[in-house]
């Protein structure tokens, strides 16, 4: 019930709306965000506002039907805070928030890791899902494109990264078990 009051606010586009969604999901984003940032965490606050923006911009994309709230959040999360690293990749100086001091990185070898993270996460799935994640998340080939590349209907590619969604979840839960 509180995720569809929280929808229908942030619809009517009413700050009320995202007040609920931080309070209900603030600490969600950024344990995302935080998790996925790693060491850039000099970039946290302004990845979690534009997590924020994006829900706000793109409220009327969720459709209840393929995901729930919260994970529809959690992948936007996700995903903006590996396009943050990859981003800010080039940046070889990241502020270490505990000890207060910049702490100059290998940038390269802060790409193979987003990189290798990347791999990880979509190597539970098959070749074509694979491929399918890369070019929507990654690429951002739009649905329509990918449907018609692969002669299939945009329906079923939303339930195949449903699927894979769901594989890379399961997949996660038992590494950290």
């Amino acid at each position: 019930m509180e995720d569809k009051l929280i929808i229908k606010n942030i619809k009517k586009q009413k700050e009320k709306g995202m007040e609920m969604l931080i309070d209900e999901y603030g600490s969600f984003i950024t344990s995302i965000v935080r998790r996925t940032l790693a060491n850039a965490r000099i970039y946290e606050e302004e990845c979690i506002d534009d997590v924020l923006l994006s829900i706000w911009n793109n409220i009327e994309k969720f459709d209840s039907e393929k995901n729930s709230f919260k994970n529809w959040i959690g992948s936007i999360s996700k995903y903006r805070a590996i396009n943050y690293r990859k981003k800010y990749a080039n940046s070889n100086v990241y502020l270490d928030s505990e000890a207060k001091e910049i702490i100059y990185i290998d940038k390269d070898l802060d790409k193979r890791e987003i990189e290798e993270e990347v791999d990880n996460l979509i190597s539970t799935l098959s070749y074509k899902d694979a491929e399918l994640f890369r070019k929507y998340y990654l690429e951002d080939v739009s649905l329509k494109d990918i449907a018609i590349q692969n002669e299939t209907t945009v329906e079923n590619l939303h339930n195949r990264l449903s699927r894979g969604r769901k594989k890379m979840r399961l997949s996660l839960s038992k590494k950290k078990a």
